[in-house]
């Protein structure tokens, strides 16, 4: 992998961004990953949608706030939250923008995988 030099500080994060980005398939569908962040205790990134949506990841000493909370910031970002289960029985947590969810089930039927509860 060509990482930029090594990781880059910005402050107290820590970034490793790849010159080119690592190409590789899962079930058919290419994906590309650019690099990685390195977050110290109670520092946070946002990422965000297209639409501006945004959804918050949180490195605490303990481990991650891998969703701000379900039933207020995500809510009012207009996300629902579902738990998954693809075909190899693995599960997943799946942030779903609300008017997207037909385009997700479609999805999901693609790729065989099961909405087992939806927490929003």
């Amino acid at each position: 992998m060509a990482y930029s030099r090594s990781f880059r500080e910005l402050k107290h994060m820590k970034t490793k961004i790849l010159k080119k980005p690592r190409l590789f398939t899962v079930n058919d569908i290419k994906l590309k990953d650019f690099g990685k962040i390195r977050l110290n205790k109670n520092e946070m990134i946002s990422l965000v949608t297209k639409t501006g949506k945004e959804y918050d990841f949180t490195a605490k000493e303990w481990g991650f706030y891998v969703t701000p909370s379900i039933n207020g910031r995500l809510k009012k970002e207009g996300f629902k939250i579902a738990i998954v289960k693809n075909k190899s029985g693995k599960i997943y947590i799946m942030a779903v923008e609300k008017e997207k969810k037909i385009l997700f089930k479609k999805y999901c039927i693609s790729q065989q995988e099961k909405v087992l509860k939806w927490l929003s």
